[in-house]
């Protein structure tokens, strides 16, 4: 496509990346917005990268060595191959989450917080995956729609879930093991993918028109073809003549800031830790010093919503091996909320824009 067509790519932000690219700070790749890195199960994406992009000897593999702070316990990620762990502290409720997960009969849910319970059981939805999704959507699961998970979520069936109670079952999840560049910086990638593209920073579309055959940006440039990356909550606002139903549509759609802090650390040897607790305004620490190769000591806490620096410092000293914090963030666009409005707004919201807007001949 881009040797038959002259592309121009605008970017609002000075540097491309999305919400995936990085802030050099004192040494570290300070994520502003989650820990990202790269793997997938599609192959062909894999080839891609590795092949055409960033080849793989610019690249290390990671071990995920996740862990989970549960009821004070320090116990491994995913929490359903670690009830023997929980044995340890607590039989009881290691007997609940067993006989209920193996009882549970993956009925048809209508909610997400349903939809834990028919597929985790009762007790370990309680216990971790509705506290967990609570903080992390800032929204009760029962008010959520459980379709975003199809997919993305792996489920242990019932025999693996077994084997982890009378044996040792391997983490095997899509993100057990992941890239990261050497170079130490995940924009390392934006930039490889970028190379040889017209790419204009600093620059916000704030108007998008159709005349005749011809897209019209900020009442100025013509093009052909517009492919827009814009949230869907602002692109029907600034095409011209959206009409008000649909507008109203886009009112519907919900979405999650982020408030996450860059710290020093003690050694940890771990990948991320997750906090289900309502203890704690953090969902989860990034220990992204242990992505890196050599491995230093860095980490991220985050939290969903925003929270003043203040209130995160604070929140950050009960952990003592957080040493000083050298960066704090609030990003705007995080993560899309998956309510009930969500899937019925957005098909409306597409529907108009591709009957409206079917390319002419």
């Amino acid at each position: 496509m881009l040797k038959d067509h002259e592309v121009t790519i605008f970017e609002k932000e000075s540097q491309i990346g999305g919400i995936a690219k990085v802030k050099s700070v004192e040494g570290a790749p300070y994520h502003t917005i989650g820990g990202h890195c790269l793997n997938s199960k599609n192959e062909k994406i894999m080839n891609f990268v590795f092949n055409e992009v960033l080849e793989k000897d610019k690249w290390h593999k990671v071990k995920r060595d996740a862990k989970i702070n549960f009821r004070k316990n320090v116990i491994n990620y995913p929490i359903e191959f670690s009830i023997k762990e929980i044995a340890k502290f607590d039989k009881e409720l290691a007997f609940s989450i067993s006989r209920d997960f193996l009882a549970a009969e993956d009925k048809p849910a209508n909610n997400l917080g349903d939809w834990f319970k028919e597929n985790f059981g009762k007790t370990l939805a309680d216990e971790y995956f509705i506290p967990y999704n609570r903080k992390i959507w800032n929204m009760d699961p029962y008010k959520m729609s459980h379709e975003w998970v199809d997919g993305k979520l792996p489920l242990p069936n019932k025999k693996a879930f077994f084997n982890s109670l009378i044996g040792h079952s391997e983490d095997t999840m899509p993100h057990n093991t992941f890239y990261y560049p050497n170079s130490n910086c995940q924009n390392s990638l934006f930039e490889a993918l970028a190379k040889n593209l017209n790419i204009i920073k600093n620059f916000e579309i704030k108007s998008i028109n159709k005349i005749r055959d011809k897209w019209i940006i900020n009442n100025s440039l013509k093009f052909d073809l517009v492919i827009s990356t814009i949230p869907l909550n602002i692109l029907p606002k600034i095409i011209t003549n959206t009409p008000k139903k649909i507008l109203n549509e886009v009112k519907k759609l919900k979405y999650n800031k982020v408030s996450n802090m860059l710290w020093k650390t003690k050694p940890i040897k771990h990948t991320w830790t997750y906090y289900p607790s309502d203890s704690t305004i953090f969902h989860r620490h990034i220990h992204i010093g242990n992505f890196l190769l050599p491995k230093q000591n860095f980490t991220i806490t985050e939290s969903v919503g925003e929270y003043s620096y203040e209130v995160m410092f604070k929140e950050g000293k009960k952990y003592d091996y957080l040493l000083e914090p050298i960066d704090f963030n609030i990003s705007d666009h995080a993560y899309v909320v998956y309510d009930h409005n969500y899937s019925i707004a957005t098909s409306n919201i597409k529907k108009y824009l591709n009957c409206a807007y079917q390319k002419t001949a």
